[in-house]
């Protein structure tokens, strides 16, 4: 027996030995990354309440909204074609961008974070980068990445100015246990790592906490995963939201002008006082929820830290 599958076999022949009544299915390339995710949990031995009542969606096999929406979308439109691609499989993703000039890359679960999580995105953006490097095709990259990559470190508040030279402590992330951090500035890293050595074209946008007509409610484990540690971000003067649409905006900036390069941190605006943060609350109902007739206790206004020198140069057409 192969030694990469031994002990997933192990492990079906043991659950199966405590189960009544059976049924084996074959589970589709497309639910590998919810798949190797079960069987990692499964083995620590932290599977499975949390799994049977929050199953990951691509093992469920259901659609999400935006999926059926850019089907539909697909049917009518002639020049769109749409590729279903498991980051963890190479060869999905080479046959995808077959053809294709450049790729915008975000990676995001909607499932959750966690370690193992953070760990399977670290390697789906190995995948992606590498795809790109063998399809000669591809002329850019713009890797979607997040304000968390930059923002975690012990002594925060020490600091005056937090722009795109940063990065996140991953050490100080797993202390905290902030897996969504941990997971883009791990994904980031790596994929920077390989654009460079495989002398790619690829530019980053670090997006704030992204907001937009029922975005939030439509992503409530991503939306939450970014908001761990929400107070400290708050106090920090780190706590950034960005519009969906600015977002979508400044990624096609980043692409048609030749001359971007690098990261650019992308919000537009820091919510440093008490009213802005009830009323980012309000926003994100009912995935937050406030006190009944809740009333803004103080007037204290925290210090920015996040600099975009480099965001608004992109949007004047200056970058």
């Amino acid at each position: 027996m192969d030694w990469q599958i031994s002990h997933v076999v192990q492990d079906i022949q043991s659950l199966l030995g405590c189960i009544d009544q059976k049924e084996v299915r074959k589970i589709a390339r497309s639910a590998n990354m919810a798949t190797d995710w079960f069987a990692r949990q499964s083995r620590q031995g932290m599977c499975c309440d949390t799994w049977r009542q929050f199953p990951p969606s691509s093992l469920v096999g259901s659609e999400t909204e935006i999926e059926k929406k850019i089907k539909e979308i697909e049917r009518v439109e002639e020049r769109l074609a749409v590729f279903s691609v498991d980051i963890l499989d190479y060869q999905t993703i080479l046959v995808a961008l077959k053809g294709c000039s450049a790729l915008f890359c975000s990676l995001d679960s909607p499932d959750g974070y966690d370690d193992i999580i953070a760990d399977l995105e670290v390697r789906g953006a190995i995948n992606v980068v590498e795809a790109c490097a063998q399809t000669e095709s591809i002329e850019k990259i713009v890797f979607s990445s997040s304000l968390t990559a930059a923002i975690w470190r012990e002594n925060l508040c020490s600091e005056k100015d937090v722009d795109e030279r940063c990065w996140s402590d991953q050490h100080f992330c797993r202390k905290m246990k902030l897996w969504y951090a941990l997971a883009k500035t791990l994904s980031e890293q790596a994929a920077w790592a390989l654009a460079m050595d495989r002398m790619l074209n690829m530019v980053s946008v670090n997006a704030g906490l992204v907001l937009g007509p029922a975005v939030a409610q439509q992503n409530p484990r991503s939306t939450m995963s970014y908001l761990k540690g929400a107070p400290q971000m708050f106090e920090n003067g780190v706590l950034a939201v960005v519009d969906v649409e600015f977002l979508a905006d400044v990624h096609i900036r980043a692409f048609e002008d030749s001359s971007t390069c690098g990261r650019y941190f992308c919000f537009d605006q820091i919510v440093n006082t008490e009213e802005e943060a009830v009323k980012l609350a309000q926003s994100l109902s009912p995935l937050l929820s406030l006190p009944p007739k809740y009333e803004c206790q103080g007037s204290e206004v925290y210090a920015e830290r996040l600099r975009t020198k480099k965001l608004s140069k992109l949007v004047e057409g200056t970058a």
